[in-house]
């Protein structure tokens, strides 16, 4: 390499790292500023999550055994309102909102205000629950159809029990039985034959086998559709 070709580049390096040390000392405060500020996000998010979440979550969970228990016990009333030592589901969604456990409480509220008859209360808490277990998802849908239903909503009822049908295929009597509902629905209340045929026919399509594939050919029978395989 040439003598003159080595100061040539010795110089570049020396004008580029002038170039590095005068941005530095002009904005040497607002990086310093942001790097501190990242560093305070981020051990913030950890000490949040690890301090106030996580034992807020894990006392939502210890607070809310007796509600299940009197859930799996069939008393709607306790489990949702408590028994005065004990929270209720209801008290589990307010003290500890934003948890996985007020989100489940939601679940359970939402069906336990399904039994006592109070359609409008299920339909309010069953449209807060929400989880990425597609199979729990799609039951929850299931009885927003029904909550909607008794409400006289119609037309909700049928597209949450078309969203129940559809979520997770994989449980074919409970996707056959949201389609079955669906369908029955649009005959009989909407009148909307033309959409119960074609439900009755993808409910014997996808899902064969089940009880709910059998009573569809009666239905079909009815509205002017045979031999459907």
């Amino acid at each position: 390499m040439s003598d003159k070709k080595q100061e040539h580049e010795a110089g570049s390096a020396d004008v580029a790292l002038a170039k590095v040390q005068d941005f530095w000392t002009r904005n040497a405060k607002v990086i310093s500023g942001v790097l501190v500020g990242v560093i305070l996000l981020i051990g913030g998010y950890f000490g949040y999550k690890n301090f106030i979440q996580q034992p807020k979550e894990e006392k939502a969970v210890n607070d809310m055994f007796k509600a299940e228990s009197y859930y799996r016990m069939d008393s709607a009333r306790l489990a949702l309102n408590g028994d005065g030592q004990s929270y209720g589901f209801l008290k589990i969604i307010d003290k500890y909102s934003g948890t996985d456990a007020a989100n489940l409480a939601s679940y359970y509220a939402g069906i336990c205000y399904l039994k006592l008859d109070d359609n409008q209360n299920a339909v309010k808490y069953l449209n807060k629950f929400s989880t990425d277990s597609k199979q729990v998802q799609a039951r929850a849908y299931k009885l927003l159809g029904d909550a909607n239903a008794d409400l006289g909503k119609s037309a909700d009822a049928l597209n949450f029990y078309k969203k129940a049908a559809h979520h997770f295929e994989e449980d074919a009597n409970a996707s056959g039985e949201a389609l079955f509902l669906a369908a029955s629905l649009a005959q009989g209340v909407i009148k909307n034959q033309k959409e119960a045929i074609e439900l009755f026919k993808e409910l014997k399509q996808k899902f064969p086998s089940t009880q709910w594939a059998y009573q569809a050919d009666t239905y079909l029978a009815q509205l002017g559709v045979y031999n459907v395989n």
